[in-house]
This record gives structure tokens, sequence and C-alpha cells, in this order.
């Protein structure tokens, strides 16, 4: 869960919920299972906020990978002009 959650619980007057922070053997798995949901959740409903939520969930395996939010977008600009973006809708078809 995002790290500020238990705070906005607690100040919501809805009490204290349970927490605990996760072993670094768990962490990893525990960002791509929250990256799974954020996807079907952003499919399901195409809100930007979920995009925004993907994001934050990439930049957390970024940084677990020792890569910072500006080196993680280095290399995606260096792929965009290498191999271009998806702007122009292509999709190969070989019938």
């Amino acid at each position: 869960m995002r790290d500020r959650i238990p705070e906005i619980v607690a100040a919501d007057g809805r009490g204290d919920i349970p927490v605990r922070v996760a072993a670094e053997s768990e962490y990893d798995v525990l960002l791509e299972e929250k990256l799974r949901e954020e996807v079907a959740e952003y499919l399901s409903s195409r809100q930007l906020q979920e995009l925004a939520d993907i994001l934050e969930v990439v930049y957390a395996l970024a940084e677990r990978a020792g890569t910072s939010q500006a080196s993680l977008e280095g290399i995606r600009l260096e792929k965009f002009h290498r191999r271009g973006g998806f702007r122009r809708r292509y999709v190969m078809d070989f019938e």
C-alpha cells in the first residue's frame, strides 16, 4: 500500500489499520502483484489516475533495480529514438 495510507485512514477517524514492513525477500513480488492490480484497474476503468498508480509502482520497481526515475526516463527516450513509440498505431499483419 502507499506509504501514507495508514495515517490518512487514522486521520479520517477510522482508527489504525494493521500494517507491517515487507521483508526484502517478498517486496519485489508484492510490487509485481501491485503492478498487475493497477494495470487491471486501468484496463477496467481507463482512468488517468490508474495510469499514475501504474507509474508509481514502476518507479518503485526501478528504484529496487537501482535506477532512478530520471535514469528510467533516459532509457525510455533512448529506446524511443531507436525504435519509435506507439503513436502511429502500427500492427503487424501477416494475413
